[in-house]
């Protein structure tokens, strides 16, 4: 049997967070390591994608439903404008293999992974 993620244990009550907003299928939380003023996690309340990739071939609703929150969490915690990330495998920064989204605001620098 696989351990259970940390965004499992969280969601669990296991480890301390604050959800920020949540749905039935989609929770929020701060990054504990932000990259930007405005760093915010959007998580499947389920583990079963690890990564994006398997999640838009899995269940397309759910990465769209992840989108439309990743929108309302940047107008109601940023000035609404916001960059969406993806770590997809570990050469790409991912360390936890359960599917989240990056919401990333607040003054990012100018030209920073550009347009």
């Amino acid at each position: 049997m696989t351990e259970p993620s940390v965004f499992t244990r969280i969601l669990r009550g296991e480890i301390p967070a604050e959800i920020l907003a949540e749905t039935e299928n989609v929770f929020v939380i701060r990054d504990i390591a932000p990259q930007a003023p405005l760093h915010l996690l959007v998580i499947p309340k389920s583990g079963d994608y690890r990564d994006v990739t398997e999640l838009a071939a899995g269940d397309p609703a759910l990465l769209a439903e992840m989108v439309a929150i990743a929108k309302r969490v940047a107008i109601d915690y940023g000035d609404g404008d916001f960059r969406l990330v993806f770590n997809t495998g570990a050469g790409a920064g991912q360390t936890v293999f359960h599917v989240h989204a990056h919401v990333l605001g607040g003054g990012l620098a100018e030209g920073s992974l550009g347009g």
